[in-house]
């Protein structure tokens, strides 16, 4: 079983930044797609960043241009710096590590938004 840990959540203004952490333990970290979703209250769980295992991102469109993700294999963690933060940012932001059959998710850490 791998464990997924989120951290560096917290409370900002709008403008501000935050960055994200996410840890798993597993000695294959680079074989491993890691995401970023986040959920809303009242909202569905929705996908922010993506990065396979050979560095390919994607974003969701209302991020692109403000949020950056990236990895560090040797560290077995990916980061997902937050930029120009608005309010409807606000969200538990979920980590999930997926390799074929195997997903694994982080409990989530609470990002708001808010002057």
């Amino acid at each position: 079983q791998v464990q997924v840990v989120e951290s560096g959540g917290g409370l900002v203004q709008p403008g501000g930044s935050l960055r994200l952490s996410c840890t798993a333990s597993t000695t294959i970290f680079g074989v491993y797609a890691m995401r970023w979703y986040r959920q809303a209250p009242g909202k569905q769980r929705e996908l922010v960043a993506h990065i396979s295992n050979g560095g390919i991102v994607n974003y969701a469109d209302s991020v692109k241009g403000r949020f950056t993700i990236s990895r560090d294999n040797a560290k077995n963690t990916v980061y997902l710096q937050m930029n120009s933060l608005k309010p409807e940012d606000t969200a538990v932001y979920y980590c999930n590590a997926r390799y074929y059959v195997d997903d694994y998710w982080g409990q989530g850490t609470q990002v708001t938004v808010s002057s």
